[in-house]
């Protein structure tokens, strides 16, 4: 039967009451309001409402999780059938400037690093089929050797493998400029020039055996290229962004074409190299230091509170952080373990909905769940970690919690670290291609612990309530 989504909208409303929205937007997944009294909103009824999986106030919003994909067609009828909550639609970027300054500028951050993950994601799958093809016991099987490979498709191989990387400071000052408002062609020259092959390389100099040397200014101040740099683009980004701006309003009309973008690069480039780069680089080295040294603590330690850590940043907002460090430890050491030890999150939750869809003798429970477990599968969280586990109180929440620890414990111990970001849950294995230990490893853990949580949730985390049947059954 096909879905009334007009009626799945109308339904809402009536209940929360059309004079009690103040303003509405949506996400990936939910319908978002913000609303004048919140405690008149029957939370039961809301969630009787067809495709709803769950509600949650946060941030000051009565927020929906109706799904990927229903969300929009929910949206949609609600905003074209009705001119007075139509006058009420707002946007997320309004709604983030109103938020908390810290989770402002963390979205913020999140959005710049956001536009490039598709070619971080492509050049990891890349990475992969490239420790899979020139893997010598793959070789072997084929009667061949890497010897015998010709330099052309090596060649090839190394474009499709190391271009992203060599050149991630133009696609980081690119995405900058784009999002704080400036002209997104200059971020990208401006970072085209901190790789500069005039400069001498940085992994170049890194390498002692190179005998590259940095060139030094004013006889104190060593100049390099910034090839796998993410600091120094992303302030260098923001920065210019900003001057470019502060520029266009005083500069001539005249004049603005030309000597806007003159100074702009100019500036830019020279403090970069000079300045903000060599300070921004002693920075960003520390800071990959001393995550890699969290996730090395003995007896996976590191890996246990950082899977234990990361779903509860999920909950308030504070995940997007990650994806700064995950960027920087790929571009200085090619390996990203946080995205591995962070990953079983995806894993336990997605066994905690499956676990209550299955012992629950609630309908409607038993479809949530199952729907909450496959769209958590798929790399969206939401559906199930608001609709499901955070819902029925602490016991599904803290089998999910100990379960992501353990998991994220044991692939730390285990030395598992991935090639890029961006997949998730039964995409995440590709991100382990390049190495068929580092790829069985996480996949079996993967498994347990999608096992072990399944298992402690059906038999100890399932509340009473959820083992009531509906009354229209009984009733039959």
């Amino acid at each position: 039967m096909e879905t009334n989504y007009k009626k799945i909208g109308e339904s809402i409303v009536s209940v929360i009451g059309k004079d009690n929205i103040l303003s509405l937007t949506h996400c990936a997944t939910r319908l978002r309001l913000e609303v004048k009294d919140r405690d008149v909103i029957d939370d039961n009824a809301i969630e009787a409402i067809d495709h709803v999986k769950g509600v949650f106030y946060n941030a000051g919003q009565y927020q929906i999780i109706l799904g990927t994909g229903v969300v929009n067609k929910v949206y949609a009828e609600l905003v074209n059938n009705d001119h007075k909550i139509e006058e009420k639609v707002t946007s997320l970027e309004e709604i983030k400037r109103e938020g908390n300054p810290i989770k402002r500028a963390i979205r913020t951050l999140a959005d710049i690093f956001i536009s490039i993950i598709p070619g971080i994601v492509a050049t990891g799958l890349f990475l992969g089929i490239k420790g899979v093809i020139l893997n010598e016991h793959v070789l072997g099987f084929f009667g061949t050797s890497s010897d015998q490979i010709p330099e052309t498709f090596l060649v090839l191989v190394s474009v499709l493998t190391d271009t992203v990387f060599a050149f991630l400071p133009a696609l980081i000052c690119w995405s900058a400029f784009k999002k704080f408002g400036g002209t997104p062609i200059i971020g990208f020259v401006i970072g085209l020039m901190l790789v500069s092959p005039m400069l001498p390389n940085a992994y170049a100099v890194a390498d002692l055996n190179s005998g590259v040397e940095p060139l030094i200014a004013f006889g104190f101040i060593p100049i390099v290229g910034y090839q796998g740099s993410v600091l120094t683009a992303l302030v260098l980004g923001i920065l210019g962004a900003k001057l470019e701006k502060v520029l266009r309003k005083k500069m001539p009309d005249s004049l603005d074409l030309m000597f806007t973008p003159f100074v702009v690069i100019l500036v830019m480039v020279l403090a970069g190299l000079l300045v903000l780069g060599p300070l921004l680089h002693f920075v960003e080295s520390g800071l990959v230091y001393v995550v890699e040294f969290l996730i090395k603590i003995p007896f996976g330690l590191g890996g246990l509170v950082i899977g234990f850590l990361y779903p509860l940043s999920v909950m308030t907002g504070m995940h997007h952080l990650f994806i700064v460090v995950e960027t920087a430890l790929l571009a200085s050491s090619g390996f990203n373990p946080v995205i591995t030890v962070c990953a079983m999150y995806g894993f336990a939750n997605a066994a905690v909905c499956f676990a209550i869809s299955k012992k629950t003798k609630k309908k409607k429970i038993k479809v949530i769940g199952l729907s909450a477990g496959v769209t958590q599968l798929l790399g969206v969280s939401e559906p199930g970690l608001f609709g499901i586990t955070l819902r029925y109180g602490t016991k599904p929440l803290t089998v999910m919690l100990a379960c992501s620890a353990v998991g994220g414990a044991l692939l730390s111990i285990l030395g598992i670290q991935a090639n890029s970001y961006g997949l998730a849950v039964i995409l995440s294995p590709l991100m382990y291609m390049y190495d068929p230990y580092q790829l069985m490893t996480y996949i079996i853990v993967g498994i347990l612990t999608f096992i072990v949580a399944f298992i402690l949730t059906y038999l100890f985390a399932v509340p009473e309530e959820l083992m009531i049947e509906d009354e229209v059954e009984l009733a039959n």
